[in-house]
């Protein structure tokens, strides 16, 4: 009653009573407008065109389908014109000073992926997904599975999320995109499909250390002690056979313990030496890269966000120095060593 309420008031005009109204969905439609995306910042920007949209068209509201039915639809159409019409970032050179990188595996997709501060997960995964979603809360932030959403046509993506993510059922997201069930059924029959050919389930993996776990803390110590230190072998020893780098918005992407093991020796043998500084994105392991200087101040230079299998690591991706604010991390620190 109390809901229902606050949305006659904000369809009054009561902007106090529409913040109220929307307030307990905010983090997590941020974060549905991230898996659409993958774009930190433009799951922000989205989010923002979303309660603008809601705002305007609070009026249209009839109550059919919960407020929160409704908000998910304004923010996936809102997701849906982003896709179509934004131009995505273009490929980074690699721009390291001093450092000559090995030949790549290959070349990345997914340029636009930035990462999800944890800190942000508060509040957004509360409400349990519907009894159809298919995928457990960890795995549906992980990096990689947000990457394999992303090379899905966008009508495919938003019944992927909608279902099998946050369990809304056919006759719901049917209505959510003004479809028939029969197209949207379609639909999510072929994002299955395309997304089971690009993501193995963390079933697929040894299971990770539980977050914060003894065993984390010292995979951790042991990661942060070979970097900063440049030990070659000691961080070589952490990784998987078939551990992937890769780099966004630079599309280099280094699959194999012995290719990463020589991205990482040109690196260390450059002379370059840095502090870590963990922290926590989409779920996962993050270190902060500050690099070591003579002047007494080490800058940033990027963020790792890790991936575990078992006690190794399977993946790094490496993201540039400009997403160290929204983990609340300075851009430099005081240095720790004379260089």
């Amino acid at each position: 009653m109390a809901n229902a309420d606050l949305i006659r008031k904000a369809q009054a005009g009561d902007g106090d009573a529409f913040r109220a109204a929307i307030a307990p969905y905010r983090r997590e439609l941020q974060l549905h407008c991230y898996r659409m995306l993958g774009s930190f910042q433009d799951a922000e920007d989205a989010l923002q065109d979303t309660l603008l949209a809601a705002w305007q068209g609070l009026a249209g509201f009839e109550g059919r389908a919960s407020l929160r039915t409704w908000l998910y639809q304004v923010a996936t159409h809102r997701c849906l014109n982003m896709r179509r019409s934004a131009s995505r970032r273009p490929a980074q050179e690699w721009n390291v000073p001093g450092v000559e990188p090995p030949e790549p595996t290959r070349l990345g997709e997914v340029l636009w992926l930035e990462p999800y501060p944890d800190s942000l997960l508060d509040g957004a995964m509360d409400v349990a997904p519907g009894p159809e979603a298919r995928y457990e809360r960890t795995e549906s932030i992980s990096l990689a599975f947000v990457t394999a959403l992303q090379v899905l046509p966008p009508r495919q993506l938003a019944v992927l999320i909608l279902r099998d993510v946050l369990g809304f059922h056919a006759d719901e997201v049917a209505a959510m995109l003004e479809s028939t069930i029969e197209s949207a059924n379609s639909a999510l029959k072929r994002a299955r499909a395309s997304l089971q050919r690009r993501w193995a389930p963390p079933a697929a993996h040894e299971r990770p250390p539980a977050p914060h776990s003894a065993e984390e803390r010292a995979i951790v110590a042991k990661f942060v002690s070979a970097y900063e230190s440049a030990d070659l072998d000691a961080l070589v020893a952490l990784l998987t056979d078939d551990v992937l780098v890769s780099m966004p918005p630079m599309p280099l992407e280094y699959e194999g313990r012995e290719v990463v093991a020589r991205l990482f020796g040109s690196i260390f043998g450059a002379g370059r030496r840095f502090d870590l500084v963990p922290t926590r994105a989409n779920g996962q392991l993050a270190f902060a890269t500050y690099l070591r200087t003579a002047t007494g101040v080490n800058h940033g230079t990027g963020l790792f966000v890790v991936t575990l299998s078992g006690g190794r690591v399977s993946a790094m991706t490496r993201f540039e120095s400009g997403v160290l604010p929204w983990f609340d991390l300075p851009r430099s620190l005081p240095g720790r060593y004379a260089c």
